[in-house]
C-alpha cells in the first residue's frame, strides 16, 4: 500500500479581500481535485485573504498510479489561470514507513 500527499501553495488574486472572496477560489478547485478520486480540502493560511494551502492525499496498490495521480493534480492547479501556484510539496509513504 502506497499513500501520496501534495500540498499546493498557491497565491489568489487582489480581489479575494475577503475569506468569502477567498472560498470562491478555492471551493471550485477542491471540487475539481475530487474528480480524481483524491481527499482534498483547504488545509492552511485559513486567515490569510490572498493565499491558500490545498492539502491532497491518494491511496493505491502501485507507487506508479500514486504518482500519476498526484501529477494530474499538480497539472490542473497549475493550469488554473486564477490563482498562481507557488509551491508544491510531495510526500510518498508505504505502509513500512
Amino acid at each position: 500500500m502506497y499513500t501520496g500527499t501534495a500540498l499546493f501553495d498557491l497565491l489568489l488574486p487582489g480581489d479575494s479581500r475577503s475569506l468569502k472572496a477567498k472560498r470562491s477560489y478555492v471551493r471550485p478547485i477542491v471540487a475539481a481535485l475530487r474528480r480524481f478520486e483524491v481527499s482534498a480540502a483547504e488545509v492552511g493560511a485559513l486567515d490569510l485573504h490572498g493565499r491558500a494551502e490545498i492539502g491532497v492525499a491518494v491511496v493505491a496498490a502501485e507507487a506508479t498510479h500514486v504518482r500519476d495521480v498526484l501529477d494530474s493534480c499538480e497539472r490542473l492547479v497549475a493550469a488554473r489561470p486564477e490563482v498562481d501556484l507557488l509551491s508544491v510539496r510531495r510526500h510518498l509513504h508505504t505502509c513500512e514507513d
